[in-house]
């Protein structure tokens, strides 16, 4: 099997890039896979890891069967970045190897786990949805606004009256601080 290795540090004053590499490059020697691609990279955990893009960009043109890390959170951003990227590579038929965790997603049983994952991330999903819904209907009912504040329709006034000054919109938004969409929507109100 071709694979491909990432590797990922917080910072560069980190040490544990070698070791990664290392303990990687032995697990795929005793499995008797082949190395094609080898990451190494310096990236926080939020960043966009464009370098991570090379080996998915690898895995969807086919010409890498197994990505191996070394632990599950130098690989995902979050959970659910996550389970997105193990999602995808499940469907290309793209094994992953975290070898601190012992997840090994080109087994049957590591298959299995991989989709009683997803359950739980669709699982978790659906009930922050739920409680997101609950607090806007407990919100509303207390009469408390909802959504993004009013800024804009505040300044209808100041919008009109500096249209009728001769101010183009795109001014009229930079002196307002609002949008420019905001002042169409305010200028074409009760024009309709």
């Amino acid at each position: 099997m071709k694979a491909a290795l990432y590797a990922r540090v917080s910072t560069h004053d980190q040490q544990t890039l070698q070791l990664q590499i290392k303990t990687m490059q032995e697990y795929i020697q005793k499995r008797g896979w082949e190395t094609v691609l080898c990451i190494e990279d310096t990236a926080s955990g939020v960043s966009d890891r464009k370098k991570r893009e090379r080996i998915l960009v690898a895995a969807r043109k086919r010409q890498v069967d197994v990505i191996v890390v070394w632990k599950l959170d130098r690989w995902g951003r979050s959970l659910v970045d996550l389970m997105n990227s193990l999602q995808e590579l499940t469907a290309l038929r793209v094994g992953f190897v975290s070898i601190t965790e012992a997840i090994d997603l080109t087994t049957p049983s590591g298959r299995a786990l991989a989709g009683m994952l997803a359950v739980f991330a669709e699982f978790e999903r659906d009930m922050l949805r739920e409680r997101v819904k609950a607090g806007i209907a407990h919100a509303r009912a207390q009469g408390k606004p909802h959504g993004r504040p009013r800024s804009a329709a505040l300044k209808a006034k100041q919008v009109k009256a500096l249209f009728a000054q001769g101010y183009s919109k795109s001014k009229i938004a930079q002196e307002l601080g609002i949008g420019r969409t905001s002042v169409r929507r305010l200028i074409n109100e009760g024009t309709d």
